[in-house]
């Protein structure tokens, strides 16, 4: 097996075994190798921008490499969801994560709540294109007229219309990786 801290494995374990499975068969072990540049763009781009940290989701929340600098910016409250990672994400954090999915979010299984800031680290690139607007559509929904979101990603995926409900404020580029800050387009 390849070393599971370099990006090209992981590149190669989602081509070998497809995205989900790897997630299901080694969810529990899973460190993103680019936490340190998830804490560099977290923290580069909530100075720039003065984010409201009172109410944060915390989607796809891996085994925390973006709760940990958000708890230590001083997040009052972080909601984390991953249906595969949420043994790492207890094990390093000490935190509950609720197993929802991508699917689930996109049907309104988080209805009902708000939040101030959604951050997506690595993740939201590998939504497949289709199912991407609903997906964001109820993202806008739970962050409100005040909302923001913030991608982070490898990729210039995912590429977000502003009809999903998010228009873009913000991007930055720090070796290869683009932090992206939306603002929720949607009406109160």
């Amino acid at each position: 097996m390849k070393n599971s801290d370099s990006p090209d494995s992981i590149r190669g374990e989602y081509e070998a075994l497809g995205v989900q499975i790897y997630y299901q068969t080694r969810g529990v072990f899973y460190r993103n190798p680019h936490e340190e540049m998830v804490r560099t763009i977290i923290r580069t781009v909530i100075a720039r921008s003065r984010l409201d940290l009172s109410s944060v989701l915390d989607l796809a929340c891996g085994s925390g490499e973006a709760t940990i600098p958000l708890l230590e910016l001083g997040a009052e409250r972080i909601d984390a969801i991953d249906p595969y990672t949420g043994e790492a994400y207890r094990k390093r954090t000490g935190r509950t994560v609720e197993p929802i999915s991508f699917e689930e979010v996109a049907a309104g299984g988080l209805a009902g709540r708000s939040y101030s800031l959604i951050v997506c680290s690595f993740a939201l690139h590998l939504v497949s294109q289709s199912r991407l607007p609903l997906l964001l559509f109820q993202l806008a929904r739970l962050a409100g007229p005040d909302g923001r979101l913030l991608i982070i990603t490898p990729h210039k995926r995912p590429e977000i219309q502003e009809q999903w409900g998010w228009q873009l404020d913000d991007e930055l580029l720090i070796d290869r990786v683009r932090g992206r800050l939306y603002s929720s387009s949607i009406e109160a």
